[in-house]
């Protein structure tokens, strides 16, 4: 019942994302950060549903507090420069998209600073985590 996607789908994932009125583009099923795509067809043998899982990327920004040497300015500097390094090795590994998940305590004020760094806050989409391990 359950199989993996053939090109052969493709036609009918369409149809099926055209037919859920949701605003976001197919996506390359050729992509090869697409790591997992399986069907489930209809008595008939086509794609009734599909699960298409794509990596992504989450980041953590690690930043020590004991480091007396360096003022916000140097520090921010500093930021700037990781954040420029951090795109550009991840680019060069094939990925698309990073995300980054803040704790409550930090999220407004932090927040602000990742969106004047080019981040975006994207609450079009509800986000929901399972847990593949404990």
């Amino acid at each position: 019942m359950i199989r993996e996607y053939d090109e052969r789908d493709l036609d009918g994932l369409q149809r099926m994302h055209a037919q859920s009125g949701f605003s976001y583009a197919f996506p390359n099923l050729d992509d090869p950060l697409f790591i997992s795509k399986l069907i489930v067809d209809d008595p008939d043998g086509q794609p009734a549903m599909a699960s298409l899982a794509r990596l992504t990327c989450e980041t953590y920004l690690l930043v020590s507090r004991s480091n007396g040497q360096s003022n916000p300015a140097q520090r921010y500097a500093e930021m700037l420069e990781l954040q420029r390094a951090g795109e550009a090795d991840l680019l060069r590994k094939g990925l698309e998209d990073a995300h980054a998940w803040l704790p409550p305590s930090i999220a407004r004020r932090f927040g602000r600073r990742l969106e004047s760094l080019g981040w975006v806050r994207d609450d079009a989409w509800t986000p929901y985590c399972r847990r593949l391990r404990e």
